[in-house]
C-alpha cells in the first residue's frame, strides 16, 4: 500500500482535472497547497491540455512544511488519452514518486479505453489472505485519477450528482458527488460537494485507514465555474483524516 502521504498528493491529483474539459484547444494551470492545523504539509503543480479530440495531463507534487522532515515525498504523475464528446478515453498513466528510500513506479495502459496493462516497480510483495484482489469487473471502465475526472457537468446541478470509476494501479474505488448541506458550503458563489470514498478492491481486509476513509471520513469539496460553457474546477477541500482535516487550496497560474 502506497504510503500516505502520497495518495494524499493524488487526491490533490484528482481535484486538480475536475470538470476542466472543453472543445477548443486550451491549456489550463493550476497549483494547489495542502495544510494540516495550519501547517502546509503538501504541494502540487497540475497542467492540463485539452484539445478537441485530445487530452494530456502532468504534474508535479511534493510534501512540504513539517512533513517534508518525516516523509520526503517528491513524484511526477501524468495521463493522456482521447476526448470523444462527453466521454474519456484514456491510453496511459504514469507515475513516479520518491518517498524517503522509497521509489516506485506505476504505469497503466489502455485499449479503447479498458485497463490492458499495469506494471508497478518494484513487484509488490505477495499478498496476504486478507488482501481484497482486483478482479477483471473491478476493473470494468474504470479510469485513472487524472482522467476520471476529466468529464464536464452539464450544469452546476450536475457538479454534486456523479460517480467516478477510479483505479490508481493498485487500488480500485469510487468517488461519489453528492450536494453538501446548506451548512456545509465552503466560500461563497461556490458549488460545494459532499464526496464518499467508496473501496472496491486492492487493499487489506480491516485496514483502519481505509475504514476511516469509508466509514467516518467527511469530505468536502468546492467548485467554481470555468469558462463559458458550463464546466467547473475545484478551488477548495476539506478531507477528514484520524489525526485532522486536511484543508486544500487551489487557483490558476499563469
Amino acid at each position: 500500500m502506497r504510503c500516505a502521504a502520497t495518495r494524499f498528493s493524488l487526491a490533490i491529483a484528482l481535484l486538480a482535472l475536475a470538470g476542466s474539459a472543453r472543445a477548443e484547444s486550451e491549456t489550463h494551470r493550476f497549483r494547489y497547497s495542502a495544510s494540516l492545523f495550519g501547517i502546509p504539509i503538501g504541494k502540487a503543480d497540475f497542467t492540463s491540455r485539452l484539445e478537441e479530440s485530445r487530452f494530456e495531463v502532468s504534474g508535479r507534487f511534493a510534501s512540504a512544511g513539517v512533513a517534508r522532515l518525516f516523509d520526503r515525498t517528491d513524484g511526477t504523475v501524468s495521463s493522456k488519452g482521447r476526448l470523444s464528446g462527453r466521454s474519456v478515453v484514456p491510453s496511459s498513466y504514469e507515475l513516479a514518486y520518491v518517498s524517503g528510500e522509497k521509489r516506485e513506479t506505476t504505469s497503466i495502459r489502455y485499449s479503447k479505453g479498458q485497463v490492458v496493462k499495469t506494471v508497478i516497480t518494484p513487484k509488490p510483495k505477495k499478498r496476504g489472505k486478507d488482501w481484497i484482489a482486483v478482479s477483471k469487473e473491478d476493473l470494468a471502465g474504470a479510469l485513472d485519477p487524472l482522467s476520471a475526472l476529466l468529464s464536464p457537468a452539464q450544469n452546476a446541478a450536475d457538479v454534486c450528482n456523479r460517480r467516478f470509476r477510479v483505479f490508481d494501479g493498485e487500488m480500485r474505488a469510487d468517488i461519489v458527488f453528492s450536494p453538501a448541506a446548506k451548512g456545509e458550503h465552503i466560500g461563497r458563489d461556490l458549488v460545494t460537494c459532499k464526496a464518499r470514498f467508496i473501496p472496491v478492491s486492492g487493499y487489506r481486509k480491516g485496514r483502519s485507514t481505509i475504514a476511516f476513509l469509508r466509514d467516518r471520513a467527511r469530505i468536502l469539496v468546492a467548485f467554481k465555474p470555468l469558462g463559458t460553457r458550463g464546466h467547473h474546477t475545484p478551488v477548495q477541500a476539506r478531507i477528514g483524516t484520524k489525526i485532522g482535516t486536511v484543508h486544500i487550496e487551489g487557483w490558476p497560474v499563469d
